[in-house]
């Protein structure tokens, strides 16, 4: 009879858990946690501009399921300073305030972000490239790999049972113009790993991407044969590209300036951590009037058509000291990120308007170059590291089938396509998803992080193509013509922000050249003038609310005379410390009964209703502020109805002191309001 096998059962290993809230079927906003054994570590954080939005606001990942969950990191890794890996700390560390890990220069960016939400930096650790560390099980080392930023690094992640490779943003890049080539032999003594969880972005592309020593030959060579005043464009965070513009302007005997204060900025942490040595001296952007159109270069933001970045303003004529003419070049050296093109198609004509030249990457490759691997660059990487199994990331979901496309044919199992809120499990038997979170978008607006809604987002998109401009204008007619009275008192909403001093000085001209002496044909030729400049400026037509008052509305003598809507019936025997506190008890029960009606990120009030009354010239200025201050509170409320202005009417030799008091005053506080 034969004796019973002893049966050996194969130990259970723990499983590793991966969590990718951001970066999976988008390009921007990537954090992934990763947990073992109940500790979570955190793999950069960043956010992305949703160009879809009015004024172009920050999108930040949905980290509020993470509590329920149980979920907090012990600790956050930067794998490199571009905004799309630590854009969103500062807004979302405060939650878990957890040691931040990053290299020199993604610490120094950092520091400044900090600095300017006020937050503590003691909790960020500076190491060096190619150093390990650990945070509870996972031992971790960011190993360098090329990318178009100094310091950037994969990560590799080592538990008890698990080998991952994060490779964060790269590229084999023979030729970086800052840091060395990627040693073969540094990746190659790690194979096998278990898992790469890798960068996507351009995994649809074939062959290699571009050298950026390639762009910078290219680059010199374009800048020698433009005339007229050059301004390039590309990432600010682009340091490579911006040493290789800074080298190639010298050689052409051009001066350089930098415009946006991103770049300002990343230049500065540069060049104070020894980056950027050779990089010629910067011009103020105040001092470009001085030179030969043929002696300067600009270095702007705005690739990507952002509204309020320095390129929009230069292409709407909305930069105070500097402005583009015809004969002058843009040069794109950047490459549109999908979801932008409608943005940079509408920059793109601005400038056409203007007359300047335009050279882009479809028509002048050799200009940019990418900071993502092509196809060759995938099968080279993956032949140094010998991945048993890959989990695509960084890219929508075509760049991430293109990825598991080319895996498959080097017989690496890639058997998931992940979204943002997918619980994914590694163990023995690979990768598999346990459930899938349900996340919201949330974006940065009013220097909080909030929600937006499918709702919303339907409500902003539409505004987003028209927008409003409110404009109350007090005028009085002198010999010399119309002047108008105060500073502006303009709502923008909806749209891009106006540049008011040149739109005030337009209006002054316009005004200066109306030759007609009545109101109501004023406010006619102004409407369609002002509806022409923001169509120019903007170049779409928002909805105009033009509100004209004359000084002959404002002041006049006798019976207390009323225009529009008001709060109260009579003035004639009641104080203004009287009249301030029923306006200011009428406007609670407006603000209520208002509430479903009026939006208050539009709101605006003309000041077209009067009242008046002999008995308020005896009024103190302290009355007259409260009366004043709680007429004023209305523009919070309604969005075109009329506010009410109390004055007094001229009676007496005390009167003109007083007026002129009351209305400079009364000005100001709109203005304060807006």
């Amino acid at each position: 009879m034969l004796k019973p096998r002893v049966q050996v059962r194969q130990r259970q290993r723990p499983p590793l858990h991966l969590l990718p809230l951001g970066g999976c079927g988008e390009i921007g906003m990537n954090l992934t946690l990763y947990g073992y054994q109940d500790h979570w570590i955190a793999v950069d954080c960043g956010m992305m501009i949703r160009q879809d939005l009015p004024e172009g606001p920050l999108q930040v990942p949905d980290t509020e399921s993470l509590a329920s969950l149980g979920i907090c990191p012990e600790m956050l890794v930067i794998t490199h300073g571009h905004e799309d890996h630590i854009g969103a700390v500062a807004w979302l560390w405060p939650k878990w305030r957890c040691p931040i890990i990053a290299t020199p220069l993604a610490a120094g960016l950092l520091r400044a972000k900090f600095a300017e939400r006020e937050l503590e930096t003691s909790s960020l650790q500076i190491i060096e490239v190619d150093e390990g560390f650990e945070s509870g099980p996972f031992a971790l080392r960011l190993l360098p790999l090329t990318h178009s930023i100094p310091e950037s690094c994969s990560l590799l992640i080592v538990t008890p049972e698990y080998r991952v490779m994060h490779t964060g943003d790269w590229k084999l890049d023979p030729e970086p113009l800052i840091g060395e080539p990627t040693d073969p032999e540094r990746y190659q003594a790690l194979a096998p790993v278990d898992l790469v969880v890798g960068d996507s972005t351009n995994a649809p592309l074939p062959g290699h991407s571009r050298s950026e020593g390639e762009v910078a030959r290219a680059l010199e060579k374009t800048l020698a044969g433009c005339r007229g005043r050059v301004v390039v464009t590309c990432f600010a965070s682009n340091l490579a590209r911006i040493l290789a513009l800074g080298r190639a302007a010298a050689r052409n005997g051009r001066r350089v300036t930098l415009l946006g204060r991103s770049m300002e900025r990343m230049v500065r942490v540069a060049r104070g951590l020894g980056y950027l040595e050779d990089f010629p001296p910067l011009v103020p952007v105040k001092d470009l009037g001085y030179l030969p159109p043929e002696e300067v270069m600009v270095i702007a933001t705005g690739s990507q058509g952002e509204p309020r970045a320095a390129l929009s303003r230069l292409a709407n004529s909305r930069h105070p000291d500097f402005e583009l003419a015809a004969g002058d070049t843009v040069i794109f050296s950047s490459k549109a990120i999908p979801g932008n093109e409608l943005a940079i198609g509408k920059l793109h004509n601005a400038l056409t308007r203007l007359g300047v030249g335009i050279m882009e990457e479809k028509q002048f490759p050799d200009l940019h170059a990418s900071g993502h691997p092509a196809q060759e660059e995938l099968r080279t990487f993956y032949g140094w590291l010998k991945p048993t199994r890959l989990l695509p990331v960084h890219g929508e979901y075509r760049h991430q089938l293109a990825h598991t496309q080319v895996a498959q044919s080097l017989g690496i199992e890639a058997p998931l396509i992940p979204v943002n809120g997918d619980v994914i499990r590694l163990d023995a038997q690979g990768l598999s998803v346990e459930k899938r979170l349900t996340l919201q978008e949330r974006i940065i607006e009013h220097d909080k992080v909030r929600p937006l809604d499918s709702m919303d987002r339907r409500a902003r998109a539409r505004l987003g193509r028209h927008g409003s401009v409110s404009l109350a204008l007090p005028l009085t007619l002198q010999e010399a013509g119309w002047v108008r009275i105060g500073r502006l008192m303009l709502d923008v909403s909806g749209t891009a922000r106006l540049d008011e001093d040149s739109f005030a000085e337009w209006l002054d001209d316009t005004l200066a050249g109306l030759e007609t002496t009545d109101i109501d044909t004023v406010k006619q030729q102004l409407n369609s003038r002002i509806n022409r400049w923001l169509r120019n400026h903007l170049r779409h037509e928002p909805v105009l609310f033009l509100h004209v008052m004359t000084m002959g509305d404002l002041f006049f003598g006798g019976r207390p005379r009323r225009f529009g809507w008001s709060l109260t019936r009579s003035s004639t025997e009641r104080p203004a410390s009287i009249i301030a506190s029923r306006i200011s008890a009428s406007l609670r029960s407006l603000a209520i009964s208002s509430s479903r009606r009026c939006s208050s990120s539009s709101a605006f009030c003309s000041m077209t209703s009067l009242m008046t009354s002999e008995s308020l010239c005896s009024c103190s200025m302290d009355n007259w502020r409260a009366a004043a201050r709680a007429t004023f509170l209305l523009r919070a409320i309604f969005s075109r109805d009329s506010a009410v202005i109390l004055l007094p009417p001229p009676c007496g030799r005390n009167w003109n002191p007083m007026r002129d008091t009351i209305v400079d005053w009364m000005l100001q506080q709109s203005i304060s309001l807006n």
